[in-house]
């Protein structure tokens, strides 16, 4: 309506008073009702050819949608694994902040983990004790091993040196008796040190490393038990929460509820623009945005992605072909809308339905030498223009109320 009241203010406007003055034709004598199409056919024809060009012109350049929403994610509440819910701490609905305790699982598999790894480190260092026993022991056995070789290495030499000095008076048979004897005490000995170093090595290096292993047991029994106990990974609310003792939560089929983040949809708007005007939305462009939840406000934003995929044309990996006809139905282009100004989505409640404007800024073509005039004039036109898009947003947030609550009775 708009554009045709602009245009006819050049076209049929124009006509009338040339054929009104000029022509000295009469409204409603020789301009009725009945012939005005006859005598203002150039007039209302250079109106709307010039009507769906501007429409066109404004469409294109500065982009309109009404497939604007403050997206928001929400974080289903479910535990790593089954269970049966053995303590509720939060209501249906209400405010929870990050590492707040929403529910606890049964743990009792769970502390009897626990339990078993704690005993086994216990164990490990009674062996710890024991093995320094064994230590002491063993040393005990090798210094008496020791004090046996001497005594036999001793007495073979008394034995061999008398011998030497007078060969009849020690028998042949005592001295291979003394040389049995220290090479068994040598044999004592070698095993009494064998023990020694397999009790060090026990206490050294076995016993500790199964102390590790039995810590990393009852590190793991903590995890587990602490996995009973779901918390909240962020500030926010907790709605939709039902959830009583007793009932048997999977994290694969039956979440327990939701949680929305604190600061859900209060960052950006998603917006869907037509995909023809894909080639004039770039980052960086001026928008504006109004939202039924916060009617009568104009919201100046920024456009701060333009996503180059269009969501339609997706598909996933299956046993059955995609038939293309299927995705007849046209995606948008998905664009990110961030206000211009500190806390400019304050009182728009998230998931709220918006409709957006993008303008087009060709001031920097306009700086440039080598611009023509025809190019020049256009580009100016095409910023002029924007301002009847404008407009027609502002009217349509003062219209918004009176649409949503009388014209379609909510």
């Amino acid at each position: 309506m708009l554009e045709v009241l602009l245009c006819s203010l050049f076209t049929v406007v124009p006509d009338y008073l040339y054929r009104r003055f000029r022509q000295g034709k009469r409204l409603g004598h020789e301009i009725t009702l009945f012939s005005v199409w006859y005598e203002l056919r150039y007039g209302i024809t250079a109106c709307l050819m010039l009507t769906v060009g501007l429409i066109a012109v404004i469409f294109y350049n500065h982009p309109s949608t009404t497939n604007v929403t403050a997206v928001f994610r929400a974080i289903p509440i479910v535990p790593e694994t089954s269970g049966r819910v053995a303590e509720v701490y939060v209501d249906v609905s209400g405010e929870v902040t990050k590492g707040a305790p929403i529910f606890r699982l049964d743990s009792a598999k769970q502390d009897a983990a626990l339990e078993l790894a704690k005993r086994q480190i216990a164990e490990v260092e009674a062996g710890l004790a024991v093995g320094q026993t064994e230590i002491a022991s063993a040393e005990g056995q090798v210094q008496q091993a020791q004090g046996a070789l001497a005594n036999a290495q001793d007495e073979l030499r008394t034995k061999e040196e008398l011998s030497r000095r007078n060969a009849g008076i020690v028998a042949q048979r005592d001295i291979e008796r003394l040389q049995n004897e220290v090479a068994s005490a040598k044999g004592s000995l070698a095993a009494a040190t064998a023990a020694k170093q397999s009790a060090e090595t026990r206490v050294s290096t076995l016993l500790p490393a199964q102390k590790a292993t039995a810590e990393a047991a009852l590190q793991q029994a903590q995890v587990e038990l602490d996995k009973m106990v779901v918390k909240a990974g962020v500030d926010g609310r907790v709605e939709q929460f039902a959830l009583k003792e007793g009932d048997y939560v999977n994290p694969f089929m039956r979440p327990a509820g939701v949680l929305i983040p604190k600061a859900a949809g209060r960052w950006a708007l998603a917006a869907g623009f037509n995909q023809i005007e894909g080639q004039v939305l770039k980052v960086g462009m001026t928008a504006e945005a109004t939202c039924i939840s916060r009617p009568w406000v104009i919201i100046p934003m920024v456009v701060t992605r333009v996503q180059d995929y269009i969501a339609a044309g997706q598909f996933r990996a299956s046993d059955q072909l995609v038939d293309v006809q299927q995705m007849s139905r046209p995606g948008t282009i998905t664009v990110f809308l961030e206000p211009l100004y500190e806390n400019g989505l304050a009182g728009v409640l998230p998931g709220s339905s918006c409709a957006a404007n993008a303008y087009s800024n060709n001031h920097e073509r306009l700086q440039s030498a080598d611009i023509g005039f025809g190019t020049w004039l256009y580009l100016h036109a095409v910023d002029t223009v924007g301002v009847v898009h404008a407009v027609m947003l502002r009217l349509q947030a003062l219209l918004l109320p009176i649409t949503e609550l009388v014209l379609k009775g909510h």
